[in-house]
């Protein structure tokens, strides 16, 4: 049923098979995001190595306001990462369901401010950056940080060089050919499993982009509407059910 659907994908019991869903799902929406966001505001914004790179360049040009807007831009990152923290373990804490719901909600709801006012913050300095690109760059940082928290830091959905190194490492225990040299010592072996995982999440990325980039192009910031509303869809099923169960307890006293 779709509802148990959302439940085993965003609830506070968690399974592999659940976090690999969730992970393929995030990992597109992380990808149409920044593709997107890109063609909106001219800059890659879950990139945090490429950023923290060009703000060292900045630094040795010189160049100490483009550096600012870098530092801001990471500074919102961490922040959002931190947030996402906050509100994991505030439910955490409640036994609420919506552990993992609450930070996606909070994407959802920012997903659709950017959809909605995007072109005019686009417009709005912050910290020497626009605050469209700062916003994109909280959303990434909270998004990655949820997925971090309930798969133990096994998935990252925002940035594809960690998918595709951990990828590299499996396709060359793939290609190795355990010879009679390693008699006596453990077989170097692939987890085709993993490798089928991380081959589908750099897919799920490559082809979120697509359609970010598309979607952009097409409708402009509205774009990222029906991103949050996928969200909200799963997202929203555990919150409901921490609602009714508050409900249902007030009623009880």
């Amino acid at each position: 049923m779709p509802l148990d659907y959302a439940r085993n994908l965003v609830g506070r019991e968690r399974s592999a098979h659940g976090d690999r869903r969730l992970g393929y799902t995030l990992t597109f929406v992380a990808g149409a995001t920044n593709a997107g966001g890109f063609l909106a505001v001219a800059q890659y914004t879950s990139h945090m190595t490429g950023i923290v790179s060009a703000m060292a360049d900045h630094v040795a040009l010189a160049e100490y306001t483009l550096a600012l807007g870098g530092a801001g831009a990471l500074l919102s990152f961490l922040t959002g990462a931190a947030c996402s923290a906050l509100l994991v373990n505030f439910a955490r804490g409640r036994q609420l369901q919506s552990e993992y719901a609450l930070p996606l909600l909070l994407e959802a709801a920012l997903l659709l401010v950017f959809g909605l006012l995007g072109a005019r913050l686009a417009l709005i300095d912050t910290l020497r950056v626009p605050l469209a690109v700062l916003l994109l760059c909280f959303i990434m940082g909270l998004q990655n940080a949820v997925i971090s928290k309930l798969s133990r830091a096994e998935i990252r959905t925002t940035h594809v060089t960690g998918m595709a190194t951990d990828l590299g490492i499996e396709l060359g225990k793939l290609a190795y050919r355990n010879g009679a040299a390693a008699a006596g010592r453990p077989k170097v072996m692939a987890d085709r499993s993993r490798l089928w995982v991380l081959g589908l999440m750099l897919l799920c990325f490559f082809g979120g982009g697509v359609v970010g980039a598309v979607g952009f192009k097409h409708i402009g910031f509205a774009s990222t509407l029906p991103l949050a509303l996928a969200l909200v869809l799963l997202a929203g099923i555990p919150a409901a059910d921490d609602l009714a169960e508050a409900f249902r307890n007030r009623h009880d006293t």
